[in-house]
């Protein structure tokens, strides 16, 4: 880069001194002047600022601040006054002045709200512009303003005090002269606008600091309240008044519940004690006037705010209440705020000044959040009465299901607690539960000092039938709790039933509420509570006996299903000690197949044992006699007594006579009242020997036949149950079972020798049909099916050996095959292949005829062997007919996939040797001769589509089938031309 020589050296020859004389002297002087004047007009004006800043930042007190602002912008702008002013909806309010002359301070005091400046003024100006106004000389203005008019100000400037472009206030610094300020002054005047403006947004920063703080603090005060004192609303109710009034600069305050009807007053805070009295807390509210506050919030359920309360209708029309409000507690601007639960009201509060100043919103958010709080302690209250409530009957029903298992299905204990617990409870003074008896009821338990008639009938267990008019008739036909507000007016007291009258008049009931107990939408009982006031039981307190109604039917069925169980267990018991015991008895069957002495040993033994009797005996039926077979558990003088004669023939009406004669169960409960026993020497012995009383005899039955009887014995007169006595009669099945198996065992073994001996023969015989089987099955896997089924059916195989006979032979095969083979894929030839075998397949088995052969597309079949056929011939033109048909559309179906295929057939008729060839795993069974090939070589010389047949063919057909001659044709292996002939179709 090049230098510049020539700018740097002009620039170095500007910077060169000059000569200096006396008039430079001068000038110098003035610029040093000048620089001091505006060093010190600085230091004054950072020395201002600091001292603005300072007080904004040390006091919230805006009037001094203010003050500050003004006596610094005069003092250093060199003016001679100056008013500070406050903008407030369009006008002005004077927020401070200094040094301002007297007449014109008068003016300014005597304006105590705001007011509007003169039209043109400097201030009027800026409030329309809020741009700075500057007069050199008001004397000159058109409307000079009160300031020249009482204060004498010639030169001013006026600025905005502006936030966000908002006119917040004005400062106006007057000089009583016509010396215009310099542009300077007014952008120091500017800055101390700016301060104002600070100053004023601080303090309302700070004020709503101190406001916040103490609504918060107000608000931590009630909720320790609510906290401290859970579920009581007075000492909620009374701080957040107390707070609201205070926060708010109010005088007085009312809080207010709402029943939906009227308004009650919860609370007050009033600074007079008469006051005070007059809306005591409790005391209802009503305001015949419509347009009262109250009760236009009970009708809007929305906010209240009436800056002076003497401009309301209520007031003019001198509403009572209201007038008390204003006249005596002095009220003039309320605010009345809703306490809203959801939709509804609840409540209200409403604070009250004692002078026309409306709260500010503010202080109405305020209100409004306190409002919410008491809503929130109402609900917290009601929420700690219901968790109580709910306590308390949680512990009741505890302490009831404690009595339902302890008390192991007793019901009595259990409904006695259960009505004690209702009772007190749902605050009642007596309590009944009834059963239903059919269509009446019953006591089973009642509580509290009732009428005498009411405890005679729970001892007695009197049934009561209802008459229609009492409750209980009520609840039989609902099934829905029945409550009386007030006895007396009840239909069942007023027609003088004993049990309305007697608990009325002398119990002094009043209100009753009576629930049903109810299973499966059937009444088994209820539930009635009785209390000495006319005031009905709240529906919660139905809601809580409906449930006790509820834990009594459990009860009800727990005990059912107890005592259920219990009968169960024992029928358990029974049952399983009877299964043991025919498990016993089954054991000693399977163990001693065909010794009948173990089982009935064991049978007996488990029949005394578990019908708890003292001994027994079986007996055995031996015409009209019966023996002794086991006894068990008798006496040692009446076994001995039995051994000796053990057969007895009965006498009359004693147990074995009776089993004897109508083969059921006897059971005799005293043996030594019946002559028979007594009389008879056979069968005195078991009440001398023996001491019998109860005597039980079951039959042994076999299809009605009287096999035996066991008979039990009791020394003492007690009868036997249904259940002893259906065990014995298992027993004595059981017996007849083994009997029968040992008879069946007998004869069985009998029958293992015979059995022995026929199977000896039987593996003879399955050998030889075992073979046959072997052979049938090999004929029907290697021969014709025809063949073999002939072989099968004549039990021989003659047919398979080597015979001569006249058959008629057909052969057929598809034209263009080779071709197609060669040029197609292996699947699709063998594709095609099982598509023409199944065709042709099917019409052979129809036909009946032989299938001799086939190989690749050839097939030959013969007709005539070895199955006989009355025509052959003609046979086998119709079945070749009726293939060409079938075949026709396969091969347009083949044609449609590119396989140009034909069909040809060839049929001759003579005489061939017939029979089996092959080798042993593998044999065919093969027409041989002249007339096999004649049948081949026409085939080959058939056009697609053509059945060609020999002269002898249609020597045998032509009264029957339509034909065409086609000429002679020179075959191989036929020494002279044979004429052919291809059919048309069956006449």
């Amino acid at each position: 880069m090049k230098r510049r020589p020539t700018s740097r050296g002009k620039a170095a020859k500007s910077r060169q001194p000059k000569a200096t004389g006396p008039k430079g002297v001068a000038g110098q002087g003035t610029v040093v002047a000048r620089l001091t004047r505006e060093r010190d007009e600085a230091l004054l004006r950072e020395a201002a600022n600091s001292e603005i800043l300072r007080l904004i930042s040390k006091s919230g007190v805006l009037e001094t601040v203010f003050r500050t602002i003004l006596e610094n912008a005069t003092r250093i702008c060199n003016a001679n006054f100056g008013v500070l002013n406050l903008h407030e909806n369009g006008a002005l309010r004077m927020g401070a002045m200094h040094n301002v002359p007297k007449a014109f301070a008068e003016w300014l005091q005597e304006r105590r709200g705001a007011y509007k400046p003169i039209a043109g003024s400097p201030p009027d100006r800026v409030m329309r512009t809020k741009k700075v106004s500057y007069t050199v000389d008001n004397a000159t203005e058109a409307n000079p303003g009160r300031a020249a008019v009482l204060g004498g100000a010639r030169s001013t400037v006026c600025v905005p005090m502006l936030k966000d472009d908002e006119l917040v206030g004005t400062i106006t610094i007057y000089r009583q002269e016509v010396r215009p300020f310099t542009k300077k002054q007014i952008e120091l005047l500017q800055t101390f606008a700016a301060q104002a403006v600070i100053a004023i947004e601080n303090a309302r920063l700070l004020s709503e600091l101190r406001e916040s703080l103490q609504q918060q603090t107000a608000s931590a005060d009630v909720l320790r309240i609510i906290s401290s004192s859970p579920g009581e609303l007075e000492p909620v109710f009374s701080a957040i008044l107390k707070n609201a009034v205070n926060l708010c600069e109010a005088t007085l305050g009312n809080l207010f519940l709402y029943n939906t009807e009227d308004f009650v007053s919860a609370a007050v805070h009033a600074l007079s004690p008469d006051y005070a009295a007059s809306r005591r807390p409790g005391l209802v509210i009503r305001h015949p006037h419509p347009e009262v506050p109250l009760n236009r919030l009970a009708r809007t359920k929305e906010l209240i705010h009436i800056a002076d309360v003497r401009t309301e209708k209520a007031y003019i029309d001198r509403d009572p209440v209201f007038c008390e409000l204003v006249d005596h507690g002095g009220a003039r601007t309320l605010l009345v705020v809703p306490m809203m639960k959801e939709q509804d009201l609840i409540g209200a509060v409403a604070i009250y000044r004692q002078e026309v100043h409306p709260f500010t919103d503010q202080q109405i958010e305020l209100v409004k959040n306190f409002a919410a709080q008491a809503v929130i302690a109402i609900e917290n209250a009601r929420l700690l009465s219901e968790l109580r409530e709910s306590l308390e009957q949680q512990t009741a029903t505890a302490e009831v299901l404690n009595v339902i298992a302890r008390t192991r299905g007793e019901l009595q204990p259990v409904f006695q607690t259960m009505l004690a617990k209702a009772t007190e409870l749902c605050g009642a003074s007596y309590g009944a539960l009834w059963l239903r008896v059919d269509d009446g009821f019953r006591y089973a338990a009642l509580h509290g000092d009732l009428p005498q008639i009411w405890t005679e009938h729970l001892r007695s267990g009197t049934v009561i039938r209802v008459r229609p008019d009492v409750p209980l008739a009520r609840l039989l036909q609902t099934l829905r709790p029945v409550s009386i507000p007030d006895m007396r007016t009840d239909p069942g007291y007023l027609s003088g039933d004993p049990l309305p009258v007697s608990g009325v008049d002398v119990g002094g009931i009043r209100t009753l509420v009576l629930v049903p107990m109810i299973k499966n939408n059937d009444l088994v009982g209820a539930i009635a509570i009785y209390g000495k006031e006319a005031r009905p039981f709240a529906e919660k307190q139905i809601e809580l006996l409906s449930n006790f109604a509820a834990q009594a039917v459990i009860a009800i069925e727990n005990a059912r299903l107890l005592s259920e169980l219990r009968q169960r267990t024992t029928d358990l018991s029974e049952s399983l000690e009877q299964q043991t015991a025919t498990s016993e008895v089954l054991k000693v069957i399977s163990s001693s197949p065909g010794e009948l002495e173990p089982v009935f040993n064991a049978m007996l033994e488990n029949a005394v044992r578990i019908c708890e009797a003292n001994f027994g005996n079986l007996w055995l039926r031996e015409d009209d006699a019966f023996r002794t077979v086991v006894m068990h558990g008798a006496t040692a003088e009446y076994t001995e007594a039995r051994q000796r004669a053990p057969l007895v023939r009965p006498s009359a009406g004693t147990g074995l006579a009776r089993a004897l004669q109508t083969k059921q169960v006897v059971q005799i409960a005293d043996i030594q009242e019946v002559p028979g026993y007594v009389a008879n020497p056979m069968q005195a012995p078991i009440i001398r020997l023996a001491g019998a009383r109860t005597m039980l005899s079951v039959p042994m039955l076999k299809e009605q036949e009287l096999l035996g009887v066991i008979e039990i014995y009791r020394t003492e007169v007690q009868v036997f149950t249904e259940k002893q006595i259906a065990l014995v009669q298992n027993f004595a099945a059981q017996a007849v079972i083994a009997i029968e198996n040992t008879r069946l065992l007998s004869e069985l073994r009998e029958r293992t020798e015979e059995v022995l001996k026929l199977n000896q023969q039987l593996e003879v015989r399955v050998a030889d049909q075992v073979g046959e089987i072997e052979r049938m099955s090999r004929l029907r896997r290697f021969l014709p099916p025809q063949v073999a089924d002939l072989i099968v059916a004549s039990g021989t195989e003659r047919q398979l050996e080597s015979h001569r006979r006249e058959i008629t032979a057909l052969f057929c095969d598809l034209r263009g095959f080779t071709g197609f083979s060669e040029s197609s894929d292996p699947e699709d030839v063998m594709t095609l292949l099982r598509q023409y075998h199944a065709v042709i397949g099917e019409i052979i088995i129809k036909y009946s005829g032989t299938l001799e052969r086939y190989a690749g597309d050839g097939v030959m079949v013969v007709f005539n062997d070895p199955v006989p056929v009355d025509n052959p011939a003609l046979q086998a033109v119709r079945m070749a007919l009726d293939m060409r048909a079938a075949l026709g559309a396969l091969i347009e179906k083949w044609r449609r996939l590119g396989h140009e295929l034909g069909f040809g057939i060839g049929i001759a008729h003579g005489y061939a040797t017939l029979g089996t060839i092959g080798f042993e795993g593998r044999f065919d069974y093969a027409a041989i001769g002249t007339v096999s090939n004649v049948a081949s070589r026409l085939c080959d010389e058939a056009k697609p589509g053509q059945i060609l047949i020999s002269p002898r063919v249609l020597m045998a057909i032509e009264d029957a089938v339509g034909v065409e001659a086609v000429g002679d044709f020179a075959l191989k292996g036929i020494s002279r031309p044979l004429a052919a002939y291809n059919v048309v179709g069956m006449k």
